[in-house]
């Protein structure tokens, strides 16, 4: 899953005044974080051909000058899962990861992990396993930190599962969504946690939005249900800006990224443009986009194209204008497939997953204009498509 969406808003409690305090202090640390030199982090990788999780480490080198050398990039441990595991999310407070495969109830003993870090090492202290009826393509954690949301492609239906006290998640959800509607991508709650928009892919190519009951984990529709995207668009995962009311949506079928205006107060989305980095020698079929993460100081933004059936395989970035538009950055070249993408805590690394490349790449994002040089790489499994940084 992606970083953006909690880096600059994770520190949340219930307390509207507490939230205001917290998120001041979480954007002026990530701001302090980002004018220093790049730090250490931790890299979390789920294996579905390996059913593992893979822990890196990647350790600046200062003295580093050649392209793909500037960091030391390991593997530092695996852990077993039991199940193809696909999908990753972590908890916006706790040092607290969740891992979904892509077994079903009946089929498999297992397709939910959930693993707890020390907070201090990011090393993997204990973990349960569990069955939830279905698997999930996309997963994340309301702003209380109380709910954890998942949805599920395949069929189009998202769950929200209350967390207990040690932030396992309830055998059965307390509010379900099925519209009828296939390849869900997406569940993340609004900054102010009052909202959630869930984008749907290929022929659904729809975008629906809902009222979130942070008290009762309920969802109710809005009123349109439908944000009625563009054709042909596909919005697939989103961004938040951290102060404006913006949202991004990758787009799956257009290759670009979709600007969404909402309102403070009803929640409706409405459509603002599509703003593409690819150029007219894009493919029209045989392509898609897959992630999109921004980094903490909400300066730049990333998304994924992937080559299916051409050697089209890039990492499109923008920057972020102050009224919130875009600004297209250019396309770095990348290994075959990048699926999933993560920004490190510090906002100075950009991590891809490649899922046939079967390699996972951080790149050293420059802090002026944002382009890329390749820091990094490890050989990984085939098929890794989500990742998490701490």
């Amino acid at each position: 899953m992606n970083v953006c969406a909690f880096s600059t808003t994770k520190f949340q409690t219930i307390s509207l005044l507490g939230r205001r305090l917290i998120a001041t202090f979480a954007a002026v640390s990530s701001l302090s974080a980002l004018c220093a030199e790049p730090m250490p982090f931790t890299i979390y990788a789920p294996s579905r051909n390996g059913n593992e999780l893979l822990v890196l480490k990647l350790t600046p080198k200062p003295e580093g000058k050649a392209p793909g050398k500037l960091a030391e990039l390991k593997l530092e441990s695996s852990h077993d899962l039991r199940f193809p595991a696909r999908t990753i999310a972590q908890h916006p407070t706790e040092p607290v990861l969740y891992l979904s495969g892509s077994g079903k109830a009946g089929e498999s003993k297992t397709n939910l992990a959930v693993r707890r870090l020390d907070p201090e090492t990011n090393e993997i202290k204990w973990g349960v396993f569990g069955v939830f009826e279905r698997d999930y393509s996309y997963m994340s954690v309301d702003r209380s930190g109380k709910y954890l949301l998942g949805c599920n492609y395949r069929d189009g239906i998202v769950d929200v599962y209350r967390l207990n006290k040690d932030q396992v998640p309830e055998a059965e959800p307390v509010a379900t969504v099925s519209e009828g509607l296939k390849a869900a991508h997406c569940v993340l709650a609004s900054p102010d946690n009052r909202h959630i928009y869930i984008p749907y892919v290929k022929d659904s190519n729809a975008l629906l939005q809902y009222e979130f009951d942070e008290k009762s984990g309920t969802l109710t529709a809005l009123d349109p249900k439908n944000a009625n995207p563009p054709a042909g668009t596909g919005p697939r995962h989103l961004a938040y800006h951290p102060e404006l009311p913006i949202l991004y949506f990758s787009e799956e079928q257009g290759l670009g990224i979709s600007v969404y205006q909402r309102d403070p107060k009803s929640g409706q989305l409405t459509y603002s443009t599509t703003v593409r980095a690819t150029g007219d020698d894009a493919p029209e079929k045989g392509v898609s986009a897959s992630d999109i993460v921004m980094t903490p100081n909400a300066k730049f933004i990333y998304t994924g194209i992937r080559g299916h059936a051409h050697d089209y395989d890039f990492v499109a970035g923008y920057a972020i204008q102050k009224d919130g538009g875009l600004k297209p950055i250019g396309l770095t070249e990348t290994s075959k497939i990048p699926w999933g993408l993560a920004v490190s805590p510090d906002g100075h690394y950009l991590v891809v997953t490649a899922y046939d490349g079967a390699e996972i790449i951080v790149y050293q994002i420059d802090q002026n204009d944002g382009t890329l040089i390749k820091a990094a790489s490890l050989p990984v499994d085939e098929g890794i498509s989500d990742v998490e940084t701490r």
